[in-house]
């Protein structure tokens, strides 16, 4: 009999082959294990608002129910959602886009893999700036592209350099996938950076693939911004975007692409044979969402940057930890690697041993390309924060 190893390879395609589970998904998999023995876990790992979708929205769903909005809709999303996505980015970034660029997806991971998928070849090569999304490269590699990754610097805040992605663009290079504010280090391109980085773009012919899902998540001074914004972008830029963050409505399944019409076709036929429309419901809700207050963002931004300050405090009193401060999303991303030892020779050991022994989950710096880093969402409750900085604070002093 041939070996199981065999078996597999021959039963699955060489797309499947080639990517790996989400991490993040994997984390969250494994604390849920404790939850369900009743452990209590610290759960740092989720990437998503833990307050609840505003009630207007909510009830734009119910009335879409009730009156029976539950039939197939366009493939690229209902004529009034699109609308209502370029009037909202024109307004909240500054942007002029039209309904026929831009198409509705399932999320903001589905609109940065629908413009992957139709714009990279095999062998192209994609630039992804380090650390990253953790399913970005996966993306890349699914559709047979290269992803090449740039690294960026800790004490630059992360922050990805005009510069440095001069040096990296080879012939091959097809794209540069760009996010800020980041996941997971909440560096955030300032404005002028961001100029010189579309005028490289340009230059060299390389499409700009700008992920916006945390773009009102932005500290201090700073003012959401969308690279689509400048002068001559809308020939090489891309904006990926989503609701889920910004109205915490991440299980809606919400997200777009704006881009040139001609791509934005091409999304729309892969999508025809693929998902089809997006959840008829979920649309009308997104309708309300875009056409509606913005006071939920409001006190949302408020409540994270306290907690962002609390937990910055708390982990830079842990001797041996660094901590950078993010200037956007609701993550931190301190360096843990003064820590590591020969019980614990990386960052995935510390955050196996961090959950079996203290019950917090975090997600380990590797799965972004930044070994020796932990990701810790703030996007949980004080106590909870509070709670987590003594066991990170306790494990942390036993691990020397």
């Amino acid at each position: 009999m041939e070996p199981a190893t065999g078996l597999k390879e021959a039963l699955l395609a060489d797309r499947v082959n080639r990517i790996s589970a989400s991490p993040v998904a994997v984390i969250i998999q494994e604390a849920d294990k404790y939850k369900a023995r009743g452990v209590d876990v610290v759960d740092f790992g989720p990437g998503e608002p833990d307050f609840p979708t505003p009630d207007h929205i909510k009830r734009a769903a119910i009335k879409a129910l009730d009156e029976n909005r539950t039939k197939y809709t366009a493939t690229p999303g209902i004529a009034p959602l699109r609308q209502a996505i370029c009037d909202w980015h024109a307004a909240q970034l500054g942007s002029a886009y039209q309904p026929a660029e831009c198409v509705v997806n399932t999320g903001g991971k589905h609109a940065v893999f629908n413009t992957v998928c139709a714009l990279i070849n095999s062998g192209d090569e994609v630039v992804v700036p380090a650390p990253y999304w953790v399913s970005y490269p996966d993306i890349v590699k699914y559709a047979g592209g290269t992803p090449v990754f740039l690294s960026t610097r800790a004490e630059d805040g992360f922050c990805l350099r005009a510069g440095d992605l001069e040096k990296a663009l080879t012939p091959r290079t097809r794209m540069v996938i760009v996010n800020s504010p980041s996941n997971p280090t909440g560096a955030v391109i300032p404005r002028d950076e961001f100029a010189k980085i579309l005028e490289v773009c340009k230059q060299r012919g390389v499409w700009l693939l700008s992920d916006e899902c945390y773009s009102h998540f932005v500290y201090g001074d700073a003012k959401p911004f969308s690279v689509a914004s400048l002068p001559g972008a809308k020939d090489r830029v891309i904006i990926a975007g989503s609701l889920s963050k910004t109205f915490a409505m991440t299980g809606w399944r919400m997200g777009y692409v704006l881009g040139p019409q001609e791509l934005v076709s091409a999304i729309i036929k892969l999508q025809s044979q693929s998902t089809s429309n997006p959840t008829s419901i979920s649309q009308y809700a997104a309708l309300e969402a875009l056409r509606g207050p913005m006071d939920s963002v409001t006190a949302m931004l408020a409540e994270y940057a306290r907690r962002r300050e609390h937990i910055l405090a708390g982990l830079r009193a842990i001797p041996g930890i660094s901590c950078p401060s993010p200037q956007g999303a609701f993550y931190v991303f301190p360096k843990v690697l003064a820590h590591c030892n020969p019980a614990m020779p990386n960052d995935t050991a510390v955050t196996r041993q961090l959950l079996e022994r203290e019950h917090v989950a975090v997600v380990p710096g590797e799965a972004f390309g930044a070994p020796g880093y932990i990701r810790i969402s703030y996007a949980t409750s004080m106590e909870r924060i509070e709670e987590g900085l003594r066991r990170l604070a306790h494990f942390f002093g036993q691990s020397k």
